[in-house]
């Protein structure tokens, strides 16, 4: 972009009035608070939707790490799956569960659209590829399947390993305790001193999160309260303190 600068002629500057400087220094404080926040939690989100297809708002994955073992023609199959939030935790993981001593540790793993798969030395597409696809069918995200195999001494072809490897991963999953994940929002409001104390009461119900409070607005008797609530909880919210305090609240969203 060019921009085109004009020659002036210099005119007196009139100092910015008290008021105005301290109208100033809050909103750039305000910004800069909820810019952080956010910041910090858009670093927690992995870039990329979530399963359901939205917008990593709100995801399900496992809750816990899970077992799965089955027996099939002489080989033994071990599907173990668990929460991971990128990539750098999915190898992690992997490293902590695979078994050096057995004939294969295939995987897979998916965060959002962000998703890797591993056949470990089986047949292209016969082990990797159906734990992922067991992963998707599952509607759970954030997650990986490490399905571990000792061999038996019977080979089972390609569709018998296709059905092997995936079967065990959609059993794991079927078996492992999920729960809602819901992200959270940068939110601050202005506060009169003696009325902190129905914000903070109206703040509990909602399980906010990094509570602060700065004192020096640059207004007398006025402090700002900055935290993270659940995305889908912020107006709810906004509402019920409005609705608790005498005098109107001004709210600040990123």
């Amino acid at each position: 972009m060019t921009v085109a600068f004009t020659e002036q002629m210099p005119t007196a500057i009139t100092p910015a009035a008290p008021s105005y400087l301290r109208y100033q220094k809050l909103h750039h404080r305000i910004s800069t608070s909820l810019f952080v926040l956010a910041a910090g939690a858009k670093r927690a989100m992995f870039t990329g939707n979530s399963s359901s297809g939205g917008n990593a708002a709100a995801y399900t994955t496992v809750k816990e790490r899970v077992t799965f073992e089955r027996e099939i023609k002489k080989s033994k199959f071990i599907a173990i799956a668990g929460s991971i939030s990128d990539e750098r935790s999915a190898l992690s993981f992997l490293s902590q569960v695979r078994d050096p001593r057995a004939t294969h540790n295939c995987w897979a793993y998916k965060v959002g659209d962000q998703y890797r798969s591993n056949d470990d030395g089986e047949p292209s597409g016969t082990a990797g590829k159906p734990i992922h696809s067991a992963i998707v069918s599952s509607g759970i995200d954030r997650v990986m399947v490490v399905v571990i195999r000792y061999f038996g001494g019977i080979k089972l072809g390609t569709g018998g390993l296709v059905r092997a490897y995936g079967g065990v991963a959609s059993e794991c999953l079927r078996n492992a305790p999920t729960c809602l994940v819901k992200s959270k929002v940068p939110m601050g409001v202005e506060v009169p001193f003696d009325l902190l104390g129905i914000l903070y009461h109206q703040l509990q119900p909602f399980q906010v999160e990094d509570i602060k409070q700065d004192y020096d607005t640059g207004k007398d008797g006025i402090s700002m309260v900055t935290f993270k609530v659940d995305f889908d909880q912020a107006e709810k919210l906004e509402e019920a303190v409005k609705a608790n305090c005498s005098r109107e609240l001004e709210f600040f969203k990123h």
